[in-house]
């Protein structure tokens, strides 16, 4: 299946409408539809298709979408849903008249991806752009310097302390979702608190979230007393969702952009409690009343290697908040030394 996958992926890399067009052919023909393989063949699909929209003209790719779908076992319909939401993330391949007829069957018959915007949306803006100089947050330093802290407050320990967990699985499996999906090295953890009150406005810090039942903050960790949190922005949560699937963790299970989105917009829309059917601009105004944190804190959960991410979410009645923590590590390097 690897070396398939190879094959496709050389193809893909060389602009030529034939080659675009075997290398779609390939990974729809010859990769493996078995369970035992299924995750695999996703990646290398999506790696193709990533590829070839990096690649290749637009005109190399048009006549992919000649044949529409029937339904959604075809993996030639997989492969090329995800040709579509990655020419998404490049802002082109709308106004064509054979890729929006294939986008719309793709809604039709209800594929995932079919129901994201075709276009990259504002808030998309930092999607797999890298900016020099801005890695992951490492240390208490590098997080003051690029978000403002929100001081601590006696009261928001004690509303902390009142909060009380409100379980919800398929919720818990969505916010985590980018760093399931990424291969993260540890499982998420994602939480939900209800307020018997609203939450003062200046208390949603660091001791607010202390106070809280979650297994990040457990243990005794070498540096127990040192956590803080700082205010972010919705667009800067959604980006750290994207990236956490779209990279991979360190063993490398990138998801490839067009995915990657959507594992991020399903944790956004988990953290905030929408349903799957509000629509996108919707959840992007209804993000920008709820507030938002960053939190670091250096316990045993947290590996403090290659990525630490936390966040904790305030809806905006101020009585239900949402934390969700991940970290990564190069457990094979740890073992050798």
């Amino acid at each position: 299946m690897r070396t398939v996958g190879r094959i496709a992926e050389a193809l893909a890399d060389t602009r030529s409408r034939d080659c675009a067009v075997h290398a779609v052919d390939i990974v729809s023909r010859l990769l493996p539809l078995e369970a035992a393989a299924h995750e695999e063949s996703d990646r290398l699909r999506r790696s193709v298709a990533a590829r070839l929209v990096k690649a290749q003209h637009l005109r190399n790719l048009e006549p992919l979408f000649g044949e529409l779908p029937d339904d959604l076992h075809d993996p030639a319909a997989e492969t090329r849903a995800c040709l579509l939401g990655e020419l998404a993330l490049t802002g082109s391949g709308t106004g064509r008249s054979r890729l929006d007829a294939y986008a719309e069957r793709l809604r039709e018959l209800g594929h995932p991806l079919a129901r994201l915007p075709r276009t990259r949306l504002d808030i998309e803006h930092r999607f797999a752009v890298r900016v020099r100089g801005l890695g992951p947050v490492k240390t208490p330093q590098q997080l003051r310097s690029r978000f403002p802290e929100v001081p601590p407050t006696g009261s928001g320990a004690v509303a902390g302390r009142g909060a009380f967990g409100t379980p919800d699985d398929e919720r818990r499996k969505a916010a985590a979702g980018p760093f399931t999906a990424g291969g993260w090295e540890r499982e998420p953890e994602a939480r939900f608190f209800t307020l018997p009150d609203p939450l003062g406005p200046d208390d949603f810090g660091i001791s607010f979230i202390k106070e809280l039942p979650l297994d990040c903050l457990a243990g005794e960790g070498g540096h127990r007393g040192t956590a803080l949190a700082c205010a972010t922005t919705p667009d800067d949560v959604l980006n750290e969702l994207f990236s956490a699937a779209y990279i991979g963790g360190v063993n490398g299970r990138g998801q490839g952009g067009a995915y990657a989105r959507l594992y991020a917009w399903e944790s956004l829309y988990a953290l905030m409690g929408l349903s799957a059917d509000v629509p996108f601009l919707e959840a992007v105004r209804g993000a920008a009343d709820h507030r938002w944190v960053r939190f670091m804190a250096f316990t045993d959960w947290f590996h403090h290697d290659t990525a630490d991410v936390a966040f904790a979410v305030l809806d905006p009645t101020r009585t239900r908040v949402v934390v969700l923590a991940a970290t990564d590590t190069d457990t094979d390097r740890d073992v050798l030394g």
